[in-house]
């Protein structure tokens, strides 16, 4: 079975790649998951980030936009002493703020999947990859979604984690032509 070469041999990423990446998404709680995650991956690895998944959810309450939201200083001091998850304030911080952001959203769209659907008006991007040297880091359809974004207050969503986490959410099918799950995801 014909595969993308980008997990390797990690048991954890080809798990997530099969039955994971580029599924699309329709849950909001899984959409914030993906944005905190992503802006914690800025500068480092997928993999380091997988590997601390369960340890994001159990100090981010699962991810849900209003507990994070309403997270305070306390709070904030005690993620930074977390070992198990990424302690950087920065991004720490952003997740809280992006958290206020992500409920505004929903507040005006009725949900934060009806909001980022529509910049394709609800369809998946089909990619046409022969390799991973073609796949971009970020698009025109990320960089109009990372400025509308930091236009409402989020922070770490540059046009490159934006672009990452359409991948990991199925907004763009960005599995190689050779893959499996190319086929499997409407490619």
């Amino acid at each position: 079975m014909s595969t993308c070469e980008w997990p390797s041999t990690d048991p954890m990423m080809i798990t997530y790649h099969d039955t994971e990446w580029g599924n699309p998404v329709h849950d909001d709680r899984l959409w914030f998951e993906f944005i905190v995650l992503d802006a914690f991956q800025a500068g480092l690895s997928w993999r380091t980030v997988l590997h601390k998944r369960d340890n994001f959810r159990a100090a981010f309450d699962n991810f849900d936009p209003v507990a994070v939201a309403a997270f305070d200083e306390a709070k904030i001091s005690e993620l930074m002493e977390n070992p198990g998850i990424i302690r950087n304030q920065l991004k720490i911080r952003s997740s809280v703020t992006n958290a206020r952001a992500f409920l505004k959203i929903q507040q005006e769209f009725g949900s934060f999947d009806q909001y980022i659907w529509k910049f394709t008006d609800g369809k998946v991007v089909q990619s046409t990859l022969h390799s991973l040297k073609e796949m971009p880091a970020k698009t025109e359809l990320s960089d109009r979604i990372s400025k509308d974004l930091i236009n409402r207050g989020f922070k770490f969503v540059g046009s490159t984690i934006v672009y990452a986490f359409l991948q990991a959410a199925g907004v763009v099918n960005d599995h190689l032509l050779h893959c499996f799950r190319y086929k499997e995801l409407g490619g």
